[in-house]
């Protein structure tokens, strides 16, 4: 991981930290107690767990080993809040974080006072000489992994809801919006080339975009927008999941041994087909982006175009051809809609923010790439096998926690993340 901005004053930061911290307690405020432990699905972590672990973060690496005379909130936490770092000790299996009925929510709140006020009088000692880098480097890597658990609470939420039959709306507040009849589906074309992938420049990148390289792509062309409800709507209504030549074996086996008929949270009612949302249950908006698709689900669809889908090097090369930044438009978790939306004007190609879009590109590591030692070096580099590349960020990402460089990476089978599909050939 790499930080080559210039180091922020400690108040900056100390701003900063509070401005993230707060937003996993205003992404919790629609709960009710009973929803923080729910864990329907192994993969699925109580938004309770989400909000005790964040915080062990920050106790564990930095308080705990940084600041003098620091005394832990609990030590029996370290248990109950360590997720998968080996060299942090023992930890509760994941699929039984659901087990966590104590400590009590008020606990978890005050943990995670007691590590707010603890941090904030550490910084202050930075206040005039400003954070060494190493610290500044720690601190950010906190406050990304905080953004990520932020979005994995959004998706957790809406799978705990979405799969209780009383389908209760986490939001309340908001009416849905209608899409408008998307733009024919047009393709852009790219020629061949060297290309730099990865992450460059300044700021912060994770370990697993380092090692910018070039990549020899040859002439492909790339979709200006995501597949939509509708489209979709109609590889089902050709027998989409009927016919297996359409699906890789894993994925054939998949579709049969789950009984799978549509995406995740659709449900046919009358000849019509409904999906939940963060507003409960609605109609399937048509002209809407598709998504909650896994990569079988996503390469079938684009087998039945005679199409494909991009290589996480195309999709990158596309990305900095076609936009110019993160757009000011794109659907982000601030905008609080918890869904995709339709693109705003011709110019708005959607490849930052509404959905994680599938890469055919299995999740490797890049040349170069630096293997770290010690906790950090258990954050990406062990995951790096049978798991599949997605790139851009979703409606439940935050806005300063994308870059084009970013690469997400899950099993072929999920999907309860906001993942689409943009086509190419």
């Amino acid at each position: 991981m790499t930080l080559h901005a210039t180091p922020a004053s400690a108040g900056t930061l100390l701003d900063r930290y509070q401005s993230i911290r707060r937003q996993s307690l205003h992404i919790c405020a629609p709960l009710q107690t009973e929803d923080y432990v729910a864990q329907p699905v192994p993969f699925v972590s109580p938004p309770k767990w989400h909000l005790g672990h964040t915080t062990w973060f920050f106790e564990n690496f930095i308080l705990a080993e940084q600041m003098e005379g620091y005394q832990l909130f609990n030590e029996a936490l370290n248990y109950c809040f360590n997720s998968y770092y080996q060299s942090q000790g023992p930890r509760i299996l994941r699929d039984k974080r659901g087990n966590l009925t104590r400590p009590p929510l008020e606990t978890i709140k005050a943990y995670r006072e007691y590590v707010d006020e603890h941090m904030a009088r550490f910084l202050e000692q930075y206040a005039q000489g400003g954070l060494p880098e190493d610290l500044a480097l720690l601190l950010e890597v906190g406050l990304q992994h905080e953004q990520q658990h932020q979005e994995l609470l959004v998706t957790d939420i809406k799978y705990i809801l979405g799969h209780n039959p009383m389908h209760e709306p986490y939001q309340t507040d908001r009416t849905p919006v209608t899409s408008p009849e998307p733009a024919p589906l047009s393709f852009t074309q790219v020629k061949e080339g060297v290309y730099t992938i990865g992450h460059q420049g300044e700021g912060f990148s994770w370990d697993n975009e380092q090692g910018a390289h070039k990549t020899y792509l040859h002439d492909f062309a790339i979709a200006n927008r995501l597949i939509t409800n509708g489209e979709y709507m109609a590889f089902m209504a050709d027998g989409g999941y009927e016919h297996f030549g359409y699906w890789l074996d894993d994925g054939w086996s998949w579709v049969q041994k789950q009984e799978v008929h549509a995406p995740l949270y659709w449900y046919e009612q009358a000849g019509n087909w409904w999906h939940y949302t963060m507003q409960g249950l609605q109609p399937v908006d048509p002209n809407a982006p598709l998504t909650h698709i896994n990569y079988y689900e996503a390469d079938a669809f684009a087998n039945w175009k005679g199409m494909r889908l991009p290589t996480e090097q195309e999709w990158e090369a596309a990305c900095r051809l076609l936009c110019q930044g993160i757009p000011e438009e794109a659907n982000f978790v601030e905008s609080e809609r918890f869904h995709p939306t339709a693109p705003v004007n011709s110019q708005d190609f959607q490849m930052l923010g509404n959905t994680w879009e599938w890469t055919g590109s299995a999740y490797l590591p890049y040349p170069n790439y630096p293997r770290f030692k010690g906790a950090l070096g258990e954050y990406n580099g062990k995951f790096m096998v049978n798991q599949m590349v997605l790139r851009g960020g979703s409606c439940a990402t935050p806005r300063s926690h994308i870059r084009m460089s970013y690469r997400n990476f899950f099993y072929p089978q999920e999907r309860w993340q906001f993942t689409g599909l943009r086509l190419a050939k």
